[in-house]
């Protein structure tokens, strides 16, 4: 993306709630968006627009949209919300479409997409940790049930980079100014590793019991059950050089309930709605890595065991 541009095209890839909401936050602030999305939701969003109901706001948002990945050829940005399973694919098939400079940015869940992404293209890549309770309501309604806001930064492999730090001061500005509050964060491996850590905590519970997370804490036994999870993603994540520590840890779990309790994983509406979820990326990394790493992780290989059974048993 250049830097400079002042109206630059962005297309959100994968536009379920947490696309919907960004990119419909971006459109409604007057910059050009396209929403790729699946073909309900690009029907319903072409006739009435975006239905956002928000917080703060309750209208129908006018956003383009469209199942075609060829419209990344206009891209000066993107941003890439599909679930973590499908990166790969998402990125080799829109190679014949994708300038140079488009400046790609994941809105995933995971630690590991960037690389992923970056295996297959040259573009510029960013990670970005995203805080923001969304559900889809309905074919191209979007509801917000808390918070909104992202963090962007380098990877270890862009660091002292001064093209990428020039890029994402201009994301960070084009994203606060279109309604989506964000900042650089100086060590986005940690924040990453945070966020991973509350959906390690959180996204399988929720799955399993079909309950929000303000929900869940009221079992004392799911309480210790979360923090024995967080702290198996805390051994994992020191393992591997980053700087977060039980402490941390325990003060992030704690907010999720009083700052999302009404929200439902992500894990949990895949399960709800029958479709394949990202747990092998969440609690199964964490699984794999401790198996790597010689650290037990017998809390993550219990829950991801549970959802892997109730995963198989749908698709019977």
């Amino acid at each position: 993306m250049n830097p400079n541009a002042e109206s630059p095209n962005i297309v959100v890839l994968g536009a379920g709630a947490v696309g919907c909401y960004f990119g419909g936050m971006l459109a409604r602030a007057g910059h050009k968006v396209t929403l790729v999305a699946r073909a309900e939701h690009v029907a319903a969003i072409t006739e009435h627009g975006l239905y956002m109901d928000c917080k703060n706001f309750q209208e129908y948002v006018t956003v383009s949209a469209s199942v075609d990945l060829a419209v990344v050829a206009q891209a000066d940005l993107i941003l890439l919300c599909v679930k973590s399973p499908d990166t790969t694919k998402t990125i080799e098939a829109i190679t014949p479409y994708l300038q140079k400079h488009t400046a790609i940015v994941s809105l995933q869940n995971g630690v590991d997409n960037c690389e992923r992404i970056r295996a297959v293209v040259s573009n510029p890549v960013f990670p970005a940790v995203v805080y923001v309770a969304t559900i889809m309501a309905g074919s191209g309604r979007l509801k917000h049930l808390g918070r909104g806001e992202l963090a962007i930064g380098q990877s270890p492999d862009q660091h002292n980079n001064s093209s990428a730090a020039s890029q994402l001061t201009a994301l960070a500005e084009l994203l606060t100014n279109g309604g989506v509050p964000c900042v650089v964060s100086p060590d986005i491996r940690k924040d990453q590793w945070s966020k991973f850590l509350v959906n390690c905590s959180y996204n399988a519970i929720s799955a399993i019991g079909q309950l929000t997370y303000g929900k869940m804490v009221q079992t004392e036994a799911i309480r210790v059950l979360i923090n024995q999870l967080a702290d198996e993603v805390v051994s994992i994540a020191q393992h591997q050089g980053i700087a977060l520590s039980h402490q941390e840890a325990q003060h992030v779990n704690d907010m999720i309930p009083q700052t999302m309790p009404g929200q439902l994983s992500s894990t949990a509406q895949d399960l709800a709605r029958k479709k394949p979820s990202e747990i092998e990326y969440l609690n199964g990394l964490v699984v794999r890595k401790g198996q790597e790493y010689g650290i037990a992780t017998p809390a993550n290989q219990s829950v991801y065991a549970l959802v892997k059974m109730l995963e198989d048993a749908q698709a019977e």
